[in-house]
């Protein structure tokens, strides 16, 4: 069966054709979209092999294609493309449509406190790994809009990540088998927190956050500056 990879197409699909509506135009910001989205693939396929490896979650070879890369499905290097696209998508169309930044003054005070509540679970669960490096890595990034870049657009950033969670849960509930008979990724509970959204480990929220955080914000710095929000028309 090709499930993941029926996931993956789905996924992009209509963001895709999406893009080359003239109001939004968001092909043409491909030119930013594509070396954000390399670089935080690289990242992403790095921990995955290493995870992977460790056994930490793994894929059933039913749902996929049976074409591998460097010991990872050829769909799971198809996610970090199709999943960010889509996401970043919401993003920028989101801008467009929404004019009002609605978190914006709240921004810095949602940022501390997911590091805190991140950072503590991620200290107190230590020996838990996908929970901890998960965790404590997100609120590390979280640090870095708040210390280094200073990031003027993280409300709308969350905004947006409100809207994005509605299909992941859809997504990842396909993958974790809220849906299907068998999942297409498997997780060893022993390294999460063994809670579960559905099927869905809660720490793949998290992950999801910084997935599409990365990407973002790699977009955001390639870009230079901050497009200003334009009014639908």
């Amino acid at each position: 069966m090709y499930t993941y990879l029926l996931i993956n197409l789905l996924a992009i699909s209509i963001p895709f054709i999406a893009s080359f509506d003239k109001r939004l135009n968001f092909y043409k910001q491909w030119k930013f979209f594509i070396p954000a989205n390399l670089l935080t693939l690289l990242i992403f396929i790095v921990w995955d092999i290493y995870f992977t490896y460790l056994g930490i979650w793994g894929f059933n070879p039913k749902h996929l294609s049976g074409i591998n890369l460097v010991n990872l499905p050829i769909e799971e290097w198809m996610f970090f493309i199709a999943i960010p696209y889509a996401c970043v998508f919401t993003y920028e169309a989101l801008n467009y449509l929404v004019k009002k930044d609605y978190f914006g003054k709240a921004a810095n005070t949602i940022s501390w406190v997911l590091v805190v509540i991140l950072m503590s679970v991620g200290i107190l669960f230590y020996e838990r790994l996908y929970t901890s490096v998960t965790f404590i890595s997100t609120a590390l990034f979280i640090l870095v809009h708040i210390y280094v870049i200073k990031s003027n657009y993280l409300g709308r950033f969350y905004f947006t990540y409100l809207f994005i969670l509605i299909p992941f849960f859809i997504v990842n509930g396909l993958l974790t088998g809220s849906f299907i008979e068998q999942e297409v990724v498997w997780y060893d509970n022993t390294q999460n927190l063994g809670i579960r959204l559905f099927t869905i480990p809660v720490e793949d929220s998290v992950y999801g956050l910084l997935l599409i955080m990365m990407n973002v914000t790699f977009l955001e710095l390639f870009r230079g500056k901050r497009k200003p929000v334009l009014k639908p028309v």
